[in-house]
C-alpha cells in the first residue's frame, strides 16, 4: 500500500511538473523550419526559420542530433564586406516575429555527422529563457531543402 501511495504522489508531481511548463512552451511559435541540403564533403550547414514569442525571451541556444553544434549566427553587411558572426543570445521580442533565412539570422550547424538530403526532416531542440530567467526548450522539425533553396516556400523542382 505504500508504495502505490509513492507511486501516485510521484505520478501527480510529474502531471503537475507537465502542467506548468506547457505554458512556457506555448509563449514560443516556431514556422517555416528548412534546412538547406548538403553535399557529401560538406561540414556546416545553415537552419532558417520564423520564431515568435508571446512575451519577451531570448534563445540562448540550439542542439541537434546531426550535428556537433548548433549556433545562432548572424550574416550582414559591414563597410561593403558580407561578415557572419555567432550570437550567444538573441532577443525575441514580446509579440514580433525574428526572422532566420538566409543573409540574416540563421543556426549554422556545425560538424555535420553525415549529409543532409532533400526531404530529410532534422530535429532541431532550441532553448529559450523567460524574462523570469526559467528555461523553456523548443522542438522543431525542420524539413531538407534543395541545395538552392532561398526561401522557406522555394522548392526548385
Amino acid at each position: 500500500m505504500n508504495g502505490v501511495r509513492t507511486m501516485m504522489i510521484a505520478l501527480a508531481v510529474a502531471l503537475a511538473s507537465g502542467a506548468a511548463s506547457a505554458p512556457a512552451l506555448a509563449q514560443v511559435e516556431v514556422k517555416s523550419a528548412w534546412v538547406r541540403a548538403t553535399v557529401a564533403a560538406q561540414k556546416t550547414g545553415g537552419a532558417y526559420m520564423e520564431i515568435t514569442s508571446a512575451k519577451d525571451a531570448t534563445l540562448i541556444g540550439a542542439q541537434t542530433p546531426v550535428a556537433g553544434a548548433a549556433e545562432v549566427h548572424e550574416t550582414r553587411m559591414e563597410n561593403n564586406v558580407m561578415r557572419m558572426r555567432a550570437v550567444p543570445r538573441l532577443a525575441l521580442p514580446a509579440g514580433k516575429t525574428v526572422q532566420f533565412k538566409p543573409g540574416g539570422y540563421h543556426l549554422m550547424l556545425v560538424d555535420l555527422k553525415r549529409p543532409l538530403k532533400k526531404g530529410e526532416t532534422v530535429p532541431l531542440r532550441l532553448t529559450i529563457e523567460n524574462k523570469d530567467k526559467s528555461l523553456a526548450t523548443v522542438e522543431v522539425n525542420a524539413e531538407v531543402r534543395d541545395l538552392r533553396a532561398t526561401a522557406p516556400m522555394d522548392m526548385h523542382k
